[in-house]
């Protein structure tokens, strides 16, 4: 497994995150294993968040970490509330939600401290000094060590740049969402903010599932990009004319990890199997300059056309 730095935290991060919201909630033991293999795989960057599952995905992730706290990097989110009858989730970005939020995800977690404390989501008409003082806040009181944002939305996250001391932004990013190559990650990494990528499999259309809508992508557009991403894999008989030993998972993220302003690639797994194969991408050579271009002529990069 290979390290970046995530922006000016100062934390060494594995290439490749366990985002633990696909993790089964019903099966303990199960999701135990795989948080358990993660960390012998050298993977350190374990994510979640305070509604999944309604508090239980942090409870699992507490239970599993005992005796490990300190090998990992921790991570989980807040903003989201479910409602009192527990229809749906309501957004609630004051000062008052978090600091109650983190007392209890702190205690689920069973730990002193998180180490990045992320916003989950975010509006331009948040009252967004309120929440960054009370990131700053708990900052201050060693609750959390650092703060982000989880954010595809262009005037959320250049507010946060301009005003806040966040260390990183998880944002969609795929080959099938190019959309944060156009502005987003230049100007991350111009002030040395790290990029958390999630959804680089672009929910299995560009490794195996059925081809469909994405985004503003065609059902064809996005089969053409999935066939160069089998083409520069050799699973199923395919003929990889680089030779690369790689499936076309690794293939959609190591595309992901190519850009410099990418920390890690923060995947969902549900099974052990799924684990081992995304694990070994880190340790897979980067693509080549041609095979680059020929999965970036595949399919056109979008711009960022809401939240401007």
């Amino acid at each position: 497994m290979k390290y970046r730095m995530l922006g000016g935290s100062g934390l060494r991060i594995s290439e490749i995150g366990l985002g633990c919201m696909s993790i089964p909630a019903v099966d303990v033991d199960a999701g135990m294993r795989i948080i358990h293999r993660a960390i012998d795989l050298g993977i350190n960057y374990i994510d979640t968040a305070d509604i999944y599952d309604k508090g239980l995905n942090e409870t699992l992730v507490g239970n599993a970490l005992k005796g490990k706290r300190e090998s990992v990097v921790l991570a989980t989110k807040v903003g989201n509330q479910w409602k009192n009858d527990g229809s749906g989730l309501k957004w609630n970005p004051h000062k008052d939600h978090i600091i109650s939020a983190v007392e209890k995800s702190l205690q689920r977690l069973q730990t002193d401290y998180i180490d990045v404390y992320q916003l989950h989501g975010g509006t331009i008409e948040d009252p967004i000094d309120e929440t960054i003082e009370a990131f700053e806040l708990l900052v201050r009181e060693g609750k959390i060590r650092h703060y982000g944002i989880s954010s595809i939305r262009p005037n959320v996250i250049r507010e946060y740049v301009k005003r806040s001391n966040i260390v990183s932004v998880m944002m969609q990013y795929s080959l099938a969402d190019r959309r944060p190559e156009e502005e987003m990650l230049e100007l991350l990494e111009q002030n040395n903010i790290g990029v958390l990528a999630r959804g680089s499999l672009a929910q299995g259309i560009l490794t195996g599932k059925t081809a469909k809508q994405y985004l503003g992508h065609s059902a064809d557009d996005i089969a053409n990009a999935a066939a160069v991403v089998h083409k520069l894999s050799n699973e199923s008989g395919a003929s990889n004319p680089f030779s690369k030993k790689r499936t076309s998972v690794q293939t959609a993220i190591r595309y992901v990890l190519q850009h410099s302003a990418v920390a890690a690639a923060i995947v969902g797994v549900s099974r052990l199997e799924q684990l081992e194969e995304i694990a070994v991408t880190s340790d897979i050579d980067p693509l080549k300059e041609q095979e680059l271009r020929l999965l970036e002529s595949s399919i056109t990069a979008l711009k960022f056309k809401e939240h401007r």
